[in-house]
């Protein structure tokens, strides 16, 4: 696979705190990389610098090989979805898809199709002309991943968008997400402090903390060799704990 977004010495300052130290990492063509790390890391920072809501303090940001810091976020082809949603709630589900659509010219005429088409891909067609507040939180995320694939980013960036979402709700739309990803071959960078969440969706893990990498690798690679304390702690001991806190209750529900 070739690569899809290469970013060089990344760093961003706010006054004298320093958010992000140096950052290096490289995306492939279709990858799925998810930024694992605790709240206050400099994950989400980076995730904004990337979409160009953020300025950095120093660094390149590289993608298909052409620089791209100074392009505002609409030239960056560039998918963002929210973890608030962000959906419009005097629209009905069909117009959160079709309003972006509408907004750029080449799609336009077939924004109404095109749209259509993502609602039934993510399971909403029934739904279409309802408004959001009449969904489940399940269904409303659902509606902003729809609207997002419809424009056909070259990457989609998720900032932490199931932490609000119930354990049934995440398991599902986790293996959904992960379906789409293989089925459009979008190159996704996903956000998350959650462990299990990272395990179960990634073809690789950025683990932070402190603004700096960890390590970058596959989730078994990170498992049979962790780089360090931390990411044995963060990380693995993390996972043994959830594992061994299931396997609790399910004994006690037996008996």
């Amino acid at each position: 696979m070739s690569d899809k977004l290469v970013v060089k010495n990344l760093k961003k300052t706010f006054g004298k705190r320093e958010v992000l130290k140096d950052i290096n990492f490289t995306v492939k063509e279709g990858e799925f990389l998810s930024i694992l790390g605790p709240s206050g890391c400099g994950k989400t920072t980076i995730l904004r610098i990337l979409m160009g809501l953020e300025t950095q303090t120093a660094g390149e940001i590289h993608k298909d090989g052409e620089e791209i810091s100074k392009l505002v976020p609409a030239a960056r082809k560039m998918g963002f979805v929210f973890q608030n949603y962000a959906l419009f709630e005097n629209m009905t589900v069909l117009g959160n898809v079709e309003y972006a659509l509408k907004k750029r010219k080449e799609l336009k005429k077939d924004a109404r199709e095109i749209a259509e088409k993502m609602l039934d891909i993510v399971g909403l067609s029934e739904h279409k002309n309802r408004k959001p507040h009449k969904l489940s939180g399940g269904q409303q995320q659902r509606v902003a991943i729809a609207r997002t694939l419809a424009l056909n980013p070259d990457i989609i960036l998720f900032d932490e968008p199931m932490s609000a979402l119930d354990v049934d709700t995440r398991m599902t739309l986790r293996a959904e997400l992960k379906e789409l990803q293989k089925k459009f071959g979008t190159t996704m960078i996903y956000i998350t402090h959650d462990q299990e969440e990272a395990f179960a969706m990634s073809d690789r893990i950025m683990v932070m903390n402190e603004g700096i990498i960890h390590q970058i690798d596959t989730p078994k690679n990170i498992i049979d060799n962790p780089a360090d304390e931390y990411v044995e702690r963060f990380v693995i001991k993390n996972i043994k704990m959830k594992i061994d806190s299931l396997i609790q209750f399910v004994d006690t529900d037996k008996e």
